[in-house]
């Protein structure tokens, strides 16, 4: 894909035996080398993390994570750990944590399954099933309501039945039929028939969306974004317009992402982490980009005058990349 920037790629003549003595030598006797820990985890890649991790259990007999976990604390833990886990089961626990318990963090939900591929979806999908012994979708029904819990459904079964193909190519008049349904099910009559808003926009791939976007405003002489905000409200506007966004220029979407959990009081530290954790392999240079486009400041300085400090600061400043 053209947008795709990662901050993170791994380095080159990797060896998993060697950083593993580097991390076990961090950690052992007194004190911790937390910088030698952020040098060594937050330039390799997942895959790079996930051998180091076998050659550790293999060469001492025992867990990465869990010696980490004993000499780390705070937030810079969570840094660590995040990094650690397979990609799919990291967001797997992030969508489980934001369902259990009291209340149901929505937006958490958006951000995790209105803004991924359908591949990235299938993986969530299977990982959760073997982590938690339930179905996502079986989960989600018992923790949402109303036309978003119709919405995410249909992402999470039909990403799993492999309806939202990205490999196909695009069916231009498969895109304007879309487009006037959209067109029908709006602004051309009385109230709105989300239904058709959902099965569209959960159904196909970012690619074939995005024409039938334009085609939309063709129709309609105005833009989807526009039709969602006039139409939908709540929740659901929420999910279709990060979908909408995240077919435009994700990149967008989660340099905004980014500014709310690090704007007013206090900082949103889970999805902060979250974001720049999952998205150091895939695009946080362009989101790095849109986010100095966006708010005229850089996503570095962001963090660095926010309210993160010491080692959970420099892990986070180290996964941003050079700036």
């Amino acid at each position: 894909m053209a947008n795709r920037q990662p901050t993170v790629v791994g380095v080159p003549n990797f060896n998993a035996a060697e950083d593993a003595a580097a991390l076990r030598a961090a950690m052992k006797g007194l004190g911790t080398d937390e910088q030698a820990i952020i040098d060594i985890l937050t330039t390799r890649s997942n895959i790079q993390r996930q051998a180091i991790s076998k050659a550790f259990t293999h060469e001492y007999g025992r867990d990465l994570i869990e010696d980490l976990k004993s000499e780390l604390g705070g937030h810079f833990e969570d840094v660590i750990v995040a990094l650690m886990l397979p990609p799919a089961e990291y967001l797997c626990k992030e969508l489980n944590h934001c369902m259990e318990g009291m209340g149901t963090d929505e937006s958490v939900l958006v951000e995790i399954l209105c803004t991924r591929t359908k591949p990235e979806i299938a993986e969530i999908v299977q990982a959760y099933e073997r982590l938690y012994n339930r179905p996502l979708a079986e989960h989600m029904c018992s923790e949402t309501s109303g036309d978003f819990r119709r919405l995410l459904t249909l992402i999470v079964t039909s990403h799993a039945q492999g309806a939202r193909d990205e490999e196909t190519g695009v069916d231009p008049a498969r895109a304007a039929e879309a487009a006037q349904q959209l067109y029908e099910a709006g602004e051309a009559k009385w109230g709105t028939d989300e239904e058709i808003f959902n099965k569209i926009l959960a159904h196909e791939s970012f690619a074939q969306l995005q024409l039938v976007f334009e085609e939309y405003k063709n129709i309609a002489g105005r833009t989807i974004e526009q039709a969602i905000k006039a139409e939908v409200d709540g929740e659901l506007k929420d999910a279709l317009s990060a979908i909408v966004e995240c077919v435009q220029c994700s990149a967008s979407w989660f340099a905004a992402r980014l500014r709310g959990a690090m704007q007013g009081l206090g900082t949103d530290d889970r999805t902060l982490i979250r974001v720049v954790v999952s998205r150091s392999e895939v695009d946080l240079g362009r989101i790095k980009e849109q986010y100095e486009t966006m708010y005229d400041k850089t996503l570095e300085s962001e963090i660095r005058q926010g309210e993160t400090s010491g080692d959970y600061k420099r892990a986070l400043l180290a996964l941003l990349g050079p700036a």
